[in-house]
């Protein structure tokens, strides 16, 4: 396992910049039940538009947005959104999808899943299993390229490992790499990084009726990661899911999973999506990490 620690001096000079931003911004928290839900989700206000516009697109029931380059697509990238697992949309991936196309020449396809509570597991990760199957099948065809990847963030972390696992499962080996930003890996609530966030209402909503929250498909820390292509696990030094996604990266190294662990100094969750220097140069990393698995020689189990 590769780790690069807080301590990097090139984000040391970075710190005192992150900390006046979140010293001046009110933390965040999700809704705690239902009233709040439906609150939050009222509230909600469209997000910003990106140039080009995506084409708006049903792949095997499933909607998805779809941004291309100009050019020939160097690979297709999967996305696959936060919030929680009950809110937003695809929608609020637009802009910095837009900008990977535009660093990366990659396509990019964005899961519009179903929500929580009305569609509890297991239906995100069966609608993001159902877009991950119709690129194995399409993407040649479609974009020109078989090079596919996966980037996650937040509860899109959580489906993109589900989501790898089960094509291992199926028999598909297509996937060259996967980014994971701060997922949540065990929304069981029984090892002690899952203990810190057991509370939060979006763990309920998200169950639905299931009896066993261990279970390795609700759960991955409990998953077999035998076999599954390398990974980039970024996470903030002051995000409450910090140990959730180290133990995460133990269980990746533990399996033979290359993982290179980044951990940015003076972070909360969800920073890569905050207008400071932090955040850019964590997109940076993330962008040069995608593009080394981009090239055509590029091993995805190296």
């Amino acid at each position: 396992m590769t780790a690069r620690a807080a301590e990097d001096p090139r984000l040391a000079a970075l710190v005192a910049e992150s900390r006046d931003f979140y010293a001046r911004r009110a933390p965040g928290r999700g809704p705690n039940g239902p009233v709040e839900l439906e609150r939050a989700r009222s509230a909600s206000t469209p997000p910003p538009v990106s140039h080009p516009a995506p084409a708006v697109e049903v792949l095997d029931g499933v909607p998805v947005r779809i941004h291309v380059p100009a050019a020939r697509a160097t690979g297709v990238l999967l996305e696959l959104r936060g919030g929680g697992f009950f809110l937003g949309s695809a929608a609020a991936s637009d802009v910095r999808n837009r900008e990977l196309v535009d660093a990366l020449g990659v396509a990019v396809v964005s899961v519009d899943h179903r929500l929580a509570p009305e569609d509890p597991w297991p239906a995100a990760p069966d609608d993001c299993e159902t877009v991950a199957r119709w690129l194995v099948r399409n993407a040649a065809d479609r974009f020109g390229t078989e090079r596919f990847l996966l980037t996650g963030f937040s509860a899109g972390s959580t489906l993109a490992v589900v989501t790898m696992v089960r094509l291992r499962d199926r028999g598909f080996d297509h996937i060259g790499g996967a980014v994971l930003q701060f997922g949540t890996y065990d929304l069981s609530g029984s090892t002690p990084a899952g203990r810190l966030i057991a509370d939060e209402y979006f763990l309920d909503a998200y169950a639905g009726s299931l009896a066993d929250r261990t279970h390795p498909d609700f759960s991955p820390v409990f998953a077999d990661l035998r076999g599954l292509p390398s990974v980039l696990l970024v996470v903030g030094a002051d995000d409450v899911l910090l140990e959730d996604n180290l133990a995460m990266a133990e269980r990746f190294s533990a399996a033979g999973v290359d993982v290179d662990l980044r951990v940015y100094p003076a972070s909360p969750h969800g920073f890569t999506g905050h207008p400071t220097s932090m955040a850019r140069a964590a997109l940076a990393d993330v962008e040069d990490w995608l593009q080394d698995r981009l090239e055509p020689t590029a091993d995805p189990f190296r």
